[in-house]
């Protein structure tokens, strides 16, 4: 049984019936893990390019985001010729599964995760959002979706405890982000299933990315490796947000450049102390296995770490 997952912002039933083709991809991730990152590597990699003919979010558009009608998206995809690789916030339970489709899922650290979202959420022009989704799907279902989300505490720390105790699975708290995890971590060993990790690309993103070639079939040269992921540092994304931040052409981001904000690891070292990690380790133990939770906060190139 497919799950469904639901928030104000997207609905996982607009997967339904998806007409999928052999070579599809499907990059699904937590939010603030990646997402924009890993459809810069596809992109490169598929049209052998660092520069496109249109925005990123119309050439990997976003299937159950709600400030498009789903027919506008769907026709969007139907017309692209070239290999698709399409975006999602969708566990991998939550997707039809097809044996042809390629599923890639992104972890990040939660702890930066938390960091990132907090400034994400400062970033959106909720006004702005919703009159888009009441032009797209209206706002008729909300009464369902239960009452609106409270304004976040002043306090950074007590925002923070609020993201890791959140039981939410559909929203971007410590639970939805490591259950989305978990869902791919369960079929890790299916063929059409990969895992990278946000980390990983940090540290070596021209080897990540060679592996990504190698994962999809597509035959490219070292140097050429080399080129594209000089191109997709997140210095030189940032620097083509207005191209590459998704939905850019929408208008609800505040600073368009700002969704690219610090894109480094480690930044809730200056929020949490040693009592905090203590609470927060407890709070992961409750809810993944031990070998999960060692991957999401560290990938799979293991550094030193002091946490």
């Amino acid at each position: 049984m497919v799950e469904r997952y639901r928030n104000l912002v997207y609905d996982s039933d607009r997967w339904t019936d998806f007409p999928f083709r052999p070579d599809d991809i499907v990059i699904s991730t937590p939010p603030k893990c990646g997402t924009t990152w890993t459809q810069m590597l596809c992109a490169s990699l598929i049209f052998n390019a660092t520069t496109f003919d249109r925005p990123l979010a119309h050439i990997s558009p976003w299937v159950d985001m709600q400030t498009r009608s789903l027919p506008s998206v769907m026709a969007e995809l139907e017309a692209q010729t070239h290999r698709r690789f399409i975006k999602t916030h969708t566990p991998l339970d939550g997707l039809p599964l097809d044996e042809r489709v390629t599923f890639l899922c992104v972890g990040r650290d939660p702890r930066d995760v938390a960091i990132s979202w907090d400034h994400h959420w400062a970033n959106l022009d909720l006004d702005a959002f919703m009159a888009l989704r009441a032009d797209a799907v209206g706002l008729d279902d909300l009464a369902e979706l239960g009452p609106p989300p409270a304004d976040p505490p002043e306090d950074a720390r007590e925002r923070f405890w609020h993201w890791v105790y959140d039981e939410g699975n559909s929203s971007p708290t410590l639970a939805g982000v490591l259950h989305h995890l978990q869902t791919f971590w369960d079929r890790r060993d299916q063929p059409n299933v990969a895992l990278f990790h946000y980390s990983d690309l940090s540290v070596d993103l021209t080897g990540q990315l060679r592996r990504l070639a190698d994962l999809l079939s597509i035959p490219m040269s070292e140097e050429r490796i080399k080129e594209l992921a000089a191109a997709a540092t997140f210095d030189r994304m940032k620097g083509h947000a207005a191209d590459l931040a998704p939905n850019a052409d929408e208008g609800f981001w505040r600073r368009t450049d700002d969704f690219f904000h610090r894109g480094s690891s480690g930044q809730w070292r200056q929020l949490l102390d040693q009592q905090d990690l203590h609470r927060y380790r407890h709070r992961v133990d409750q809810l993944i296995p031990a070998d999960l939770s060692e991957w999401a906060h560290h990938g799979w190139i293991k550094e030193v770490h002091s946490d």
